[in-house]
């Protein structure tokens, strides 16, 4: 897996100053993305054990409120095992911190239903996300006061919630 970049201290990305991972590698080609030399999958750097370490080090000062997910597309078969390794590491040193995810995939439709890549890393991936902003980005749609999300499609999703209730639940901040 390749890498756009890393901001140590985003906070656009979900709640509080959170370390934002921007992956390479999109399939969708979304009309008017902010991150469209992202689709390359061959774009960025190399991400490596160390690239992995100094993102976890990143996250241990306690105003460091969780990681974020971005892209490029996190849910590409081919990024997943990277950022399965990720969280759970993450999860494990950090438990209290949460993990964001933004996707173009549909909840439903794609993630749950197993149709990327390897669907139990796939599952596994999406039982360490706290909230996930899915659907694709809308440029017709697009709204700039919109909070978290690009396009008034998209839906800001508890996972957790989700998952125990076998339907979505929208996060409520």
């Amino acid at each position: 897996m390749n890498y756009a970049t890393i901001k140590t201290h985003d906070v656009a990305n979900g709640t509080g100053v959170r370390v934002s991972l921007f992956v390479s590698g999109c399939t969708h080609r979304c009309k008017g993305c902010f991150n469209a030399e992202a689709w390359d999958f061959d774009y960025g750097d190399p991400y490596t054990p160390e690239v992995e370490e100094a993102i976890l080090r990143a996250l241990e000062p306690s105003y460091i409120k969780g990681l974020s997910l971005l892209g490029g597309e996190p849910f590409e078969p081919q990024n997943q095992p990277a950022l399965l390794q990720l969280c759970e590491r993450a999860k494990s040193l950090y438990p209290d911190k949460t993990v964001w995810c933004y996707t173009g995939y549909d909840f439903e439709r794609h993630i749950l239903a197993g149709k990327l890549g390897d669907p139990e890393i796939t599952d596994r991936l999406i039982r360490l996300i706290d909230v996930l902003v899915d659907g694709e980005f809308v440029e017709e749609k697009k709204d700039l006061k919109l909070r978290f999300k690009g396009s008034s499609n998209q839906r800001i999703i508890d996972v957790p919630a989700s998952l125990a209730k076998g339907s979505v639940v929208l996060w409520d901040n």
